[in-house]
């Protein structure tokens, strides 16, 4: 069982990175679509309907859709002034409150977007801009599945903190 379970972890680690890093393609397309609206607004003065609101959804999507790579390399926000001032043993103590409190939290953000994400879905909704995409069902959609990538990592990550095999991960690497 120990192995099994060391081996999802590792599957989820892979997952998580190579979503993570196929994210890093939607920031760029973003700024290739915002220097496209510049060069078009001010260098031609024919402005676009559709770039801003291509570039929230490339942007919004790649944070959602990040979090599982974020969670792996433990990059979140953290209060690192208190690491220095408890022993490294709290401190590993405290990170493992950190991700269950995290996994029970992101449980419940689930469960509350599960219903508008599936009401939006069965009537696709409209941004009601001059594109008028459905912006808002796919953003709905995006963010269970990143919250459903989170919960896969906490697990993944909780599972190395039990074996002790946590990686040092630090540097976004």
């Amino acid at each position: 069982m120990k192995r099994l379970l060391a081996r999802y972890a590792d599957g989820m680690d892979h997952l998580s990175v190579f979503i993570g890093h196929g994210c890093s393609v939607f920031f760029f397309a973003c700024v290739l679509v915002s220097a496209l609206e510049v060069v078009m607004r001010y260098g031609f003065n024919h402005p676009t309907d559709w770039s801003t609101e291509l570039a929230m959804t490339l942007c919004a999507a790649a944070w959602v859709l990040s979090v599982g790579y974020v969670t792996q390399r433990h990059r979140h926000i953290a209060i690192t002034m208190v690491e220095a001032l408890v022993s490294p043993g709290v401190w590993r103590l405290f990170r493992l409150i950190q991700m269950l409190v995290a996994t029970g939290a992101v449980t419940i953000l689930t469960i509350a977007l599960w219903t508008p994400m599936i009401r939006s879905l069965t009537r696709l909704e409209h941004s009601g801009s001059a594109m008028n995409s459905i912006q808002p069902t796919l953003l709905k959609t995006l963010l269970v599945v990143g919250c459903v990538l989170y919960l896969l990592q906490l697990l993944a990550n909780i599972i190395r903190w039990v074996q002790g095999t946590e990686r040092e991960t630090s540097g976004g690497h």
